[in-house]
């Protein structure tokens, strides 16, 4: 048996005859169930100083609180690898990792499909305010004497903030519809990966586009991007959708925009302070709301595991991470 070990926390589910094929290279420890702070008296105690790679998740966090830098510090000095099964990790402290010379990898590839669909599913729905008819018509009400129409997307311009991969399949797809797109990245794409839509200054998405698609990573650069200021210069009934991190835009700003009519309607996967959600969006008719369920597909969850271990296993084979976090690439 290999001195190495790899750590599992939390579950996997759909790839686990993979996980398990690792152990010919590495013993495999798991951690499904615990504590943070029985997590970390492991840590201290010695249980797993000949990991070299951990596989993590979004969900985990649960397990053993975020990877912040109190958690970081406590990681075993055998350590050279986190595998974080999920587009965003900011649950994870990179900066800690990386003065720790840890590498950390992510899942962008495999989810830019399935949260692309459930943008599109949010946006069509925003546009048409379908929860209303949809409440209607459970509560027998038919339509009921509060319906109103909505709009076609069909020449309305969608600004995409954040045109990565997840941004450009909401594009791709949004093309389908007849929209024109615009977007906002800090350095503009080359012109083969745009597909014919335009790059604008984020103040110029902001004043002119009739959908908001946000498709950007959470970091303290994008906290609030969008708050207060950025709706007062967006058009009068701007429909904004949200399927990459609540705390992106200020949720009490958003609630203002909403009750005043400048935000028309709109779609939401992720919340400020999920799974809390703020009373006044749960209570507005004119917003459609899903509980974080961007990538609950079973074919996304496998692909997002496979990549996991694809991760792990080229890392520890000495190939590098397939797919490190942007703010490692290139070290």
């Amino acid at each position: 048996m290999s001195s190495r070990a790899a750590l599992l926390i939390g579950k996997i589910t759909h790839a686990r005859k993979e996980w398990e094929s690792l152990s010919s290279l590495l013993q495999l420890k798991e951690y499904g169930t615990g504590s943070r702070q029985d997590f970390i008296s492991k840590l201290k105690g010695g249980d797993f100083n000949d990991v070299v790679a951990i596989y993590r998740s979004n969900d985990s966090t649960k397990v053993t609180g975020p990877f912040d830098k109190e958690l970081v510090s406590s990681l075993p000095a055998s350590l050279k690898y986190i595998c974080h099964n999920g587009a965003g990790y900011d649950n994870i402290n990179v900066a800690a990792c990386s003065e720790r010379n840890i590498g950390v990898s992510s899942t962008p590839l495999a989810v830019n499909d399935s949260t692309a669909d459930t943008a599109l599913f949010l946006m069509l729905g925003a546009l048409r305010r379908i929860t209303i008819p949809f409440q209607n018509l459970r509560a027998g009400a038919w339509r009921g004497s509060n319906f109103a129409l909505g709009h076609d997307p069909k020449n309305k311009l969608l600004g995409v903030l954040g045109m990565g991969g997840i941004g450009q399949a909401v594009a791709q797809r949004a093309r389908a519809f007849g929209m024109q797109i615009q977007y906002h990245n800090r350095n503009r794409l080359p012109e083969s990966e745009e597909q014919g839509a335009k790059h604008v200054t984020f103040d110029e998405l902001m004043r002119t586009s009739d959908v908001i698609s946000l498709n950007l990573a959470l970091n303290e650069s994008t906290r609030h991007i969008i708050s207060r200021p950025q709706f007062e210069i967006m058009k009068d009934g701007v429909v904004i959708v949200n399927t990459a991190r609540g705390p992106i835009v200020d949720e009490a700003a958003l609630v203002e925009a909403l009750e005043s009519g400048k935000v028309f309607s709109a779609g939401l996967d992720v919340f400020e302070d999920e799974p809390e959600i703020h009373p006044a969006l749960m209570g507005n008719e004119n917003v459609v709301l899903l509980p974080h369920v961007g990538t609950s597909t079973w074919e996304t969850q496998r692909d997002m595991e496979l990549l996991v271990l694809e991760n792990l296993r080229s890392a520890v084979e000495g190939k590098g991470l397939v797919t490190p976090v942007a703010e490692q690439k290139g070290k």
